[in-house]
């Protein structure tokens, strides 16, 4: 296993960090999650050199802490750092946010948490944070020991990680990136920018929640054309790691395979260990993905709201992913949603109130027609 000193702190850290969100419920469906294989797979990767567990207050229907609680017996809990979170979605006070700390001390099985985060934040969640004060919360809590260093996890506009980042003293963040979304989300300015304040980033979502471990057929073509071979999930870990600015990279495993590879993968990576050919590789299967993309919806809004209550980038977003990833769209849950809030594209009357806002000039209520009849067969 590969260690990297994460920035400022100083402190070392595995470069593989177990994600503890993913693991499966047992064949029975009696639970959400398999308790004893979970504590078999946590302590598979210790024992493997991994010392940094991420769990959070809500994960797998809050019971994700118990279950690292009860792995970390027996002498595991010496051997790694946690990192957890406080769920703003649950907590409108200090005694709110306090309450939430000591049920997860108690689950966790410890007297304190190492990497302590204010979860998924955008502008209005921070600005909710500060308004029900969290930062002094967070200040008094590393005064007294009870965390280690004060943290955050984001899925907002690089902007509002640039200013949630400037706005705090903080310890450590966790950003969503891989090589798909350099442009998304923080992306490769918010890794750059946190790096320049010696901010270690952790890493989730490396692999898009596995859809980049398995390559379409022109993606694939690339990678069985280089000369040095790979599976796409090396490929994926390996250019993350080449950034020096990546401290940790989360996976989360469900079985004891998955395990084992990611223990190989990690004993072989480090900063700047690609060369300009495996670069230029990674840049080729990003286009080969892009190349996939149904129609060029930005994301932008300016369509909405549809008169009709039609979710347009809802939708087409969902159709750009499954072409993208080459997934199952009955599977997907944004499409669900999108079902489940009758805002799908049956609702479209063809106003063209769409089309006469969209800056990219985009067919839209052409490529509703279709993009519905891909993901539905309506």
């Amino acid at each position: 296993m590969k260690y990297r000193t994460m920035g400022k702190l100083g402190i070392q850290s595995s470069a593989f960090g177990l994600g503890c969100m993913r693991f499966n419920g047992p064949a029975s469906g009696d639970s959400i999650i398999d308790e004893q294989k979970a504590i078999s797979l946590i302590r598979q990767a210790i024992d493997g050199g991994v010392t940094y567990m991420d769990t959070a207050y809500v994960y797998l229907d809050k019971t994700s802490e118990t279950v690292l609680g009860k792995a970390l017996r027996d002498g595991y809990r010496d051997k790694v750092t946690i990192a957890t979170k406080v769920p703003p979605e649950l907590v409108h006070s200090r005694a709110e946010m306090e309450e939430v700390f000591e049920s997860e001390l108690k689950k966790l099985q410890t007297d304190h948490i190492d990497f302590y985060l204010m979860h998924a934040l955008d502008k209005e969640r921070w600005e909710m944070f500060k308004k029900i004060g969290a930062p002094e919360f967070f200040d008094d809590l590393k005064k007294a020991g009870r965390i280690r260093f004060k943290c955050f996890s984001f899925h907002g506009p690089y902007e509002e990680f640039e200013y949630i980042l400037n706005d705090y003293d903080w310890d450590m963040v966790q950003i969503q990136y891989n090589f798909m979304d350099i442009n998304n989300q923080a992306g490769t300015k918010g890794l750059e920018l946190a790096g320049s304040k010696g901010i270690p980033v952790v890493i989730m979502e490396g692999l898009l929640g596995g859809r980049l471990a398995k390559a379409p057929a022109n993606v694939q073509a690339l990678y069985d054309a280089f000369p040095v071979k790979r599976t796409p999930v090396e490929w994926g870990f390996r250019w993350l790691c080449n950034r020096p600015e990546v401290a940790v990279v989360l996976s989360g495993c469900n079985e004891p395979e998955q395990i084992e590879e990611n223990l190989r993968i990690f004993d072989t990576v480090e900063a700047g260990i690609m060369s300009a050919e495996e670069l230029q590789l990674m840049d080729n299967v990003r286009e080969a993905y892009n190349s996939r993309t149904k129609i060029g919806c930005t994301g932008c809004r300016y369509c909405m709201p549809c008169p009709n209550g039609v979710n347009i980038p809802g939708i087409f977003k969902v159709w750009n992913d499954v072409s993208l990833y080459d997934t199952d769209p009955a599977k997907n849950q944004s499409l669900k949603e999108i079902v489940s809030k009758n805002s799908g594209a049956g609702n479209c009357v063809a106003c063209g109130a769409c089309e006469a806002a969209c800056p990219q000039h985009l067919e839209i209520i052409e490529g509703l027609k279709l993009a519905w009849k891909d993901l539905t067969g309506e």
